[in-house]
């Protein structure tokens, strides 16, 4: 039988050096494609990250993401040593965040750095490479127009994707993709901002300090409502959250009624990944906009 001890072992002398020798290796995450593994070494403990079955370079990406964020928002993102490849696992050895229980300014503090973190803005939607979304490619060519680079680079995509598995059936293909034309009339103009691109309430953690902490971003320069509207999509984010938020970075009017609009880039996310129970979300929204 394979050990694993030996990637363990290897991934800390790969990022490390041979002075990080492991002590011990616990399981403390496993989901359908990852593992989290907590690693204790000579040097300190350690959180990695393995899946077997992606692209290659789909945790180096991930890495790209958090080192991105790390410099650019106040908020804790963990730090990262090395990621790679190791026979059939890809990995990613990054910082180790002990949890613990909110700050009472934990909300606060979470919507000031988050608005913060999209006032680092750039001139183009998208970024300079694609990346992931879970497990879904996420195309990041970068277009001048928040409208279509959400329509070419987000919906379409995943749209087309969803009908040739046949998680969506042709007619509501067509139906879904008559919503394209009224889509720059529903965003307010704004600049790309830098997003965490997969804000919900299980990629943000309390650390042993009861400080916020970011994980597991999506990364690009986008319309800054998308993170906030994907915030909302499954709950678990409190409203001192979004008060925060406004007080330093105000939204246009109107956010509620275009929220559906944008969460329904997630929302095919969700029905590429975990099949059709995601479709009637994604048909309420369209029949909103398509009559």
């Amino acid at each position: 039988m394979f050990d694993l001890n030996e990637i363990y072992e290897q991934v800390l002398f790969e990022c490390l050096g041979a002075e990080a020798t492991l002590k011990s290796a616990s399981l403390i995450a496993a989901g359908n494609h990852n593992q989290g593994i907590q690693l204790k070494s000579s040097i300190g403990a350690f959180f990695l990250k393995l899946n077997f079955d992606h692209e290659r370079d789909i945790l180096a990406k991930e890495a790209n993401g958090l080192r991105i964020l790390k410099k650019s928002t106040f908020l804790k993102v963990p730090e990262t040593y090395g990621s790679g490849r190791i026979g059939d696992y890809n990995y990613l050895l990054s910082e180790f965040i002990t949890t613990g229980r909110y700050q009472l300014d934990y909300w606060e503090n979470l919507g000031i750095g988050l608005a913060h973190l999209h006032l680092t803005d750039s001139d183009q939607f998208g970024f300079e490479e694609d990346n992931y979304i879970a497990s879904i490619h996420q195309k990041n060519n970068q277009c001048s127009k928040w409208a279509d680079f959400f329509i070419e680079q987000r919906l379409e995509p995943l749209a087309g994707k969803a009908y040739f598995d046949k998680l969506i059936p042709l007619e509501f293909l067509k139906k879904f993709q008559e919503i394209y034309p009224k889509i720059e009339s529903i965003f307010p103009d704004e600049k790309p901002a830098l997003l965490h691109g997969d804000l919900w309430s299980g990629n943000v953690l309390s650390n042993s300090s009861g400080e916020p902490c970011l994980i597991d971003p999506a990364v690009y320069f986008g319309h800054r409502e998308m993170d906030l509207a994907f915030s909302r999509l499954f709950g678990g984010f409190d409203s001192l959250f979004y008060e925060a938020y406004e007080s330093v970075f105000p939204l246009e009017p109107g956010f509620d009624s275009r929220m559906g609009i944008y969460n329904l880039y997630p929302l095919l996310v969700h029905l590429n990944l975990f099949g059709s129970a995601y479709l009637p979300g994604i048909e309420r929204i369209v029949n909103r906009f398509v009559k």
